[in-house]
């Protein structure tokens, strides 16, 4: 469980600072300022939400994934299944 809160506060924190980039991004715009250096920083703040998403996934099948398939059966199935469609569609964004 701490290990889960420790997770839990690294995302937020990670999410946090995206959102401040996407600020950022919204000062760049209404500034004016040049499309190449806004669009180095979106390409920056994709990154950032990529990294995001990928230790959440990572997570995901450290904990809810490899417990279920500990307990077997269908529920086991149901979460390969459901981490699959996730990383479908994380490869297709």
């Amino acid at each position: 469980m701490a290990g889960e809160q420790t997770h839990r506060a690294v995302v937020l924190r990670r999410l946090r600072r995206i959102e401040g980039q996407v600020r950022g991004l919204q000062r760049m715009v209404e500034e004016e300022t040049y499309c190449i250096d806004v669009l180095t920083q979106v390409a920056a703040t994709n990154a950032a939400l990529q990294s995001c998403a990928l230790a959440l996934l990572d997570e995901h099948l450290d904990c809810c994934v490899t417990e279920a398939i500990v307990e077997g059966g269908e529920q086991a199935r149901t979460k390969v299944n459901e981490a699959s469609k996730a990383i479908a569609r994380l490869v297709r964004a």
